[in-house]
């Protein structure tokens, strides 16, 4: 189904609207979901769908995701969170997670940027050189 500009626009500026200091707030998201619940507007489904799109998009952008092969340190932890936040600005979720697959090294995906140091990626383009 497709959805029309007016819907569109207003979902962008209800997503606008739920932002504090460049940051989503989630309960200005959630009053926001009420009032057009209770005003339901022409096409406020589409305005839901698009809305929501949106709010998932904001929160993968702002969603980082260290991998190691090995636990880290608290003090390193602490270094990468402060590179990230330096890097991508304040309020990053960031997650630490162990995967004995990349042999060493550190695999960071934050948004949609990916930056690996593993020691299995570095086999694989080793490999494929020759």
């Amino acid at each position: 189904m497709k959805i029309s500009k007016l819907a569109l626009r207003e979902a962008r500026q209800l997503f606008r609207s739920c932002h504090v200091d460049g940051l989503l707030d989630q309960n200005r998201v959630r009053q926001a979901l009420a009032r057009l619940s209770e005003r339901q507007p022409r096409g406020y489904l589409q305005i839901l769908e698009r809305l929501h799109r949106l709010v998932k998009l904001d929160q993968e952008r702002r969603a980082a995701r260290v991998e190691s092969a090995g636990p880290l340190s608290p003090d390193l932890q602490n270094e990468i969170v402060a590179q990230i936040a330096a890097k991508y600005g304040q309020g990053m979720n960031i997650s630490f997670a162990q995967n004995p697959a990349l042999i060493g090294g550190i695999r960071i995906q934050a948004g949609s940027d990916l930056y690996d140091g593993s020691v299995k990626t570095r086999l694989e383009k080793l490999e494929e050189s020759f």
